[in-house]
């Protein structure tokens, strides 16, 4: 039997981390814990994210815009909870990303006024077991974020303007965390945060009010991590895949 690693032995808090997602509350589904624990160790931290989520929500009367808005405040105030105060939203439309040369632009724009260390990105291949990862969005947005990481932040001849109009030079991020993948190889431990992780998520009040038990929901799913990841039993993780790009 494989086995895995719950916590990466070479790999501590990076100093400064780029997370990319598709929509806002992706990211506190998913990796919200993991980016707490690396705050309290000192990483700095930045969030992307590619769409403003007008295509989500329960309420039929409130126009798309508006969800828009009221997703943006909610994924700004979640990341304060999580101790982010760097959100950075590109505008694309909810449910029509592609992997187009203008996103990987304009990741490639973000990647180099960051100049991570790090960076969490979607999983570009689908995992089947889990309905939420296949949303077609998650997947648009990892293709271009790997592209954008490897190879087109590092060369300077990918998307010259950024480097010509806008002085931005060249950068490598030394490794890629994938999140929602079908192969996680690492896991980390975020029982501790367990709480602050739910709570940040309850501030998406348009995408988990709906929610009975929310909570219980993220227990059961971070404990099937934790076990594949051979923590001890009660244990809570957040799953990765890592990819070393140099």
């Amino acid at each position: 039997m494989e086995e895995f690693r719950a916590e990466p032995p070479d790999r501590g808090a990076p100093e400064s981390l780029l997370v990319v997602a598709a929509h806002p509350d992706d990211i506190e589904f998913c990796v919200s814990g993991t980016v707490m624990r690396w705050i309290a160790d000192g990483t700095r931290v930045t969030y992307c994210i590619v769409t403003d989520g007008d295509a989500g929500g329960y309420d039929e009367r409130l126009p798309r815009q508006a969800m828009a808005d009221l997703r943006r405040a909610e994924q700004v105030h979640s990341a304060k909870l999580s101790g982010v105060h760097d959100v950075r939203f590109l505008g694309y439309r909810d449910s029509f990303v592609e992997p187009s040369a203008e996103l990987r632009r304009d990741l490639c724009r973000v990647i180099r006024q960051v100049r991570p260390q790090r960076a969490i990105i979607p999983s570009p291949e689908i995992n089947w077991k889990r309905v939420a990862d296949l949303h077609p969005d998650h997947r648009a947005v990892g293709d271009a974020a790997l592209r954008a990481v490897y190879p087109e932040a590092r060369n300077p001849f990918a998307h010259p303007e950024l480097l010509k109009s806008e002085g931005l030079e060249p950068w490598i991020a030394p490794e890629l965390w994938l999140m929602t993948g079908p192969t996680p190889d690492a896991y980390i431990d975020v029982t501790t945060v367990f709480e602050r992780k739910v709570e940040a998520l309850r501030i998406h009040t348009s995408q988990t009010a709906h929610f009975d038990d929310l909570a219980g929901l993220l227990r059961d799913w971070l404990a099937e991590h934790a076990d594949a990841g051979g923590l001890p039993p009660g244990r809570l993780a957040e799953a990765f895949q890592i990819v070393r790009t140099r």
